[in-house]
Parts: structure tokens; C-alpha cells; sequence
């Protein structure tokens, strides 16, 4: 029986951001599925993730390996402490657990305390173990910044090609098929092309043009065996390889070389429309509230550049600000990260009245705020994705409380989340479909579950850890040439900061 080594380990870095990525984060999870060992790893079968899907269709004669799956909320880098101890899990694994293949679930864009490119660095202690003729396959995300390193250590790679990422049990499944071909004797030839520009990641979404037009023609690209991936990069990683890449795997050398390079130029071709759409936060909040007052509801805000799915913190009090100051009847923003908050209202009980005190980001324009909320609801922050994104998955960020102040509610958690879900507001007591305006720290992944609801979306710029114009950070590592941005300045070594 062919003896498949599987193992997690996924981490999107925005080397910008504050706060790093340590141990116990891997532990919870932070909106991902809490860590999984040795065979709870079986566990995550039903879950909409890569490795949910590997191994639901991974073949009847494959005797499975689980070794461990964990990931954490985007944020700093990787410490050094949760780096080597998750790898060495794995590398020990693949040297005594002798198997014949291995599948890993990766991210793409990890970045640790001692490495540019974590993911590579995982690939290549992997492939140091098992030898030059072991099978790799891996699954990325789509946002994953694409390396000379990991193209060299692994033998097929394939990232997700939506976003929000409703397809990474599909990817999953494409993986699977890849290590099927490699288990049968096949070979697969490599192609990659960078990209020269960043894109925006509120501009990648699949539900919007140009990406879902280019994914479309990413398929229809694919034949005689080929298999296509077109990652976007993370455009909040401040080194070398930093930017998209159209990347591909299959029998023919020359056929592979061929649609990559196609498809490369298509997205070249493409760059103008990636520019970023979004509105400051004190226009969003007003637009929504005369969309809200024509009787078009619910609007859905996204508050972008706090999101913990991109390395913010969800502490950011811009946009709170400008809600709290219109005061639109039916108004919720979910979800703030403040345990110390979520715990005084735990503590308070239901119909108290608490002051809560809000530090903010950090970040300059995000002053502290102190007002007087009451606590309208509490509950365990436990609940259950159904929503496309990510269902079957267990979240756990309780406790957890619902504060009002006017017409303004607010869902404090005490462990942060992206919101993804609708249920992540659900379990604060209230439906989402049945607001006026919903504000989410978010900035594409809300969209699977809140865009069919939402009469409009609005993307709101307030100050936070994560830009949404790439030119907005200041970077130093970039590779020389590469714009910040669609049709934007390009990169030169001597730059501070281009604004």
C-alpha cells in the first residue's frame, strides 16, 4: 500500500503588521480551524479547505500519514519558536514514517523571524529528508508569493482560483489528481512567470472583473494534461519575490511554457483594471446611509484595512467612529478584538452599562476611543461555519459580547477572526439580513456569504495595518522594477516611501 505523508502548515505574512504569529495562535486558529494532530486530522474531511479535500478523494489503496494541519489569522511574521517547532513535526514525520509520497497544505506566503520564504524553507528541509525522487504535491492559496525555492523543491503545485476561496477542498482535489500522475510514474514539467506589479487585494476578488474573466480563460487554457495556476501574490510582504506569478505543471514541457506564458501576458495585458475601487470611511458611511434611507438595505461596508485576514487586528476605530457619529438606526459592526472588553461585559452581565475602552491600532489617524455601551447580549463565542467560505469549519473566539451604544452595535470578541460568515454574527444575537448597515473587518471573504444578501458593498479606507494601495507601505525589498500597484511607481532601492 503507497504510503502518503499529509500535513498542514499555513500562514499569510504582512511584514508590516504588528503583531506576530506565535504557538498558541496555531493553536486556536484564529478563524481557521483549530490545530489538528496525528489523526484528528481526518477530522477536517468535511471542511471547505485544501486538505478537507485531499482527503476525500485521495485513492482507496493510499495508506494516509497525518502528521499535523494548523494556521493562524494573517499577521507579523512567523516566530521563530512556532516555525521550528510545527517543521520539525513534519520533517521528523517524513523521516521516520518512511512513505512514498508527501502532500502538503501551504499557504504560500509565509514569512518567519529567520526566513524570507518560510514555505520554501518547510519544502526544502522536506525534500533534504525524503530524497530528489519522492512525489511532493502542494496546495496553496491563491495569494501565495511564488519562489524559485519552492518551485525547485516541490513536484506540483496548485493554488485556489477564487476569492474568496470557496474552492479549497476543489484544490484539494487538483492536488490529489497531481500526486496521482507523479504515484503513477508520470513526470510533470514546471513553468513560471512573475508578474511586475502588485495588485490590490480588494481588486483580486473573482467575483469582480478583471480576475474573474482571467480565471475563466485560465481554464480554458488548460489542455494536453497542463494545469494552471494564476497566484496573485500578498502584496504586504516586503521582500524579493513579492508579486504575482502564473505558474504550471504538466507532461509536455513545451505545452506548459506555452500557456504559461499566455496566460502571463493576459494578466499583464489586464493590469489597468486592477486598479483599486474604495471609498474614505467617512464617505462610505454616508453613502450607506443614503442608500439605507431610499430603502436599500442591508449595505455591507468593509472595513479593509483592519482586516485580520490580511494582517490587521481588528482594533481599528475609524470606521467605528464615523457609525457611531451617524447613527443609522440597525447598524452592527462585527468583530473588534478586545478579550479585555469582551470579558468586562461577560463580567457585567446582560442590560449593564460598561465603559469600554478601545486602544486602537496603533497605526497614526487611529486615536483610542472611551464610550459607554450597553451589554445587549453575551454568548460563548463557539459557532459552526455554513456559509460557502468555509463551511463545516469551528470557530472559537469567546468569550463574547454584544455592545450597543444608540443605534450602533458592535460584536467584541476575545480571540480576532476575519469575518467570513454570516453566522459569526448570528451567534452575537442578531441576523444579518435584517440590518440597515453591516461593517465587517474584512476585505474580500465576506463577500462569499454577505454580497447575496447585501442591497450594496462598500469598500471603506480607514487607518489600519493593512493598505489596500500597496504604494501605501513603505517598503525596502522589493525587487527593483516591480510597480506598487497597477500602473503604479516602480520599486527603485534608494525609495523610502513613494508618497
Amino acid at each position: 500500500m503507497t504510503r502518503v505523508l499529509v500535513a498542514g502548515f499555513l500562514h499569510e505574512t504582512n511584514t508590516f503588521a504588528r503583531t506576530p504569529a506565535g504557538w498558541e495562535n496555531f493553536v486556536n486558529g484564529e478563524g481557521f480551524p483549530r490545530m489538528h494532530r496525528g489523526v484528528e486530522i481526518f477530522e477536517l474531511a468535511e471542511v471547505n479547505i485544501p486538505m478537507g479535500g485531499f482527503l476525500t478523494s485521495a485513492d482507496p489503496e493510499w495508506k494516509l500519514v497525518p502528521v499535523i494541519w494548523c494556521a493562524a489569522s494573517p499577521s507579523a511574521p512567523v516566530t521563530r519558536d512556532a516555525f521550528e517547532r510545527v517543521s520539525e513535526l513534519i520533517v521528523e514525520a517524513c523521516r521516520t514514517e518512511q512513505p512514498d509520497a508527501v502532500y502538503l497544505d501551504l499557504h504560500g506566503a509565509m514569512v518567519t523571524e529567520d526566513f524570507d520564504d518560510g514555505d520554501g524553507e518547510l519544502l526544502r528541509r522536506v525534500r533534504d529528508v525524503v530524497g530528489p525522487d519522492m512525489p511532493i504535491a502542494v496546495s496553496l492559496d491563491l495569494h501565495a508569493n511564488v519562489t524559485e525555492l519552492m518551485l525547485t523543491s516541490a513536484d506540483a503545485m496548485v493554488a485556489y482560483r477564487t476569492y474568496p476561496h470557496v474552492d479549497m477542498a476543489e484544490t484539494g482535489v487538483r492536488s490529489t489528481a497531481q500526486l496521482r500522475v507523479l504515484l503513477g510514474g508520470g513526470r510533470l514539467h514546471a513553468a513560471a512567470e512573475q508578474l511586475d506589479f502588485l495588485i490590490p487585494i480588494n481588486s483580486g476578488s473573482t467575483l469582480l472583473e478583471p480576475a474573474r474573466g482571467l480565471y475563466a480563460e485560465l481554464e480554458e487554457l488548460e489542455s494536453e494534461g497542463v494545469v494552471l495556476t494564476f497566484a496573485a501574490g500578498f502584496p504586504a510582504a516586503d521582500f524579493p519575490d513579492c508579486r504575482p506569478c502564473v505558474f504550471g505543471y504538466g507532461p509536455d514541457e513545451e505545452a506548459v511554457r506555452r500557456v504559461v506564458a499566455e496566460l502571463a501576458g493576459r494578466v499583464a495585458a489586464a493590469e489597468a483594471e486592477f486598479v483599486l475601487q474604495a471609498l474614505p470611511a467617512d464617505r462610505a458611511v454616508a453613502r450607506a446611509g443614503e442608500l439605507v434611507a431610499e430603502g436599500s438595505r442591508p449595505v455591507v461596508i468593509a472595513d479593509t484595512q483592519d482586516n485580520p485576514g490580511a494582517g490587521g487586528d481588528a482594533t481599528s476605530l475609524g470606521l467605528l467612529r464615523e457609525l457611531l457619529a451617524a447613527d443609522v438606526e440597525g447598524t452592527v459592526l462585527a468583530a473588534l478584538w478586545y478579550p479585555e472588553v469582551a470579558r468586562a461585559a461577560t463580567e457585567a452581565g446582560v442590560g449593564a452599562t460598561v465603559t469600554a475602552r478601545f486602544a486602537g491600532s496603533g497605526v497614526p489617524g487611529d486615536e483610542p476611543l472611551e464610550t459607554e455601551f450597553e451589554v445587549e447580549a453575551l454568548n460563548s463565542g463557539e459557532l459552526v461555519f455554513d456559509g460557502p467560505m468555509m463551511h463545516g469549519n469551528r470557530l472559537s473566539v469567546g468569550p463574547s459580547c454584544l455592545l450597543r451604544h444608540g443605534n450602533v452595535r458592535v460584536v467584541v470578541n476575545a480571540h480576532k477572526a476575519q469575518i467570513m460568515d454570516r453566522n459569526q454574527i448570528r451567534a452575537a444575537g442578531l441576523d444579518p439580513e435584517d440590518q440597515a448597515i453591516v461593517a465587517v473587518k474584512s476585505s474580500v471573504h465576506f463577500r462569499g456569504d454577505y454580497q447575496p444578501m447585501a442591497a450594496e458593498v462598500l469598500v471603506a479606507l480607514a487607518p489600519g495595518p493593512m493598505q489596500a494601495d500597496p504604494a501605501g507601505f513603505t517598503w525596502q525589498r522589493l525587487t527593483a522594477g516591480v510597480r506598487l500597484g497597477p500602473l503604479g511607481t516602480p520599486f527603485a532601492a534608494v525609495m523610502v516611501n513613494p508618497h
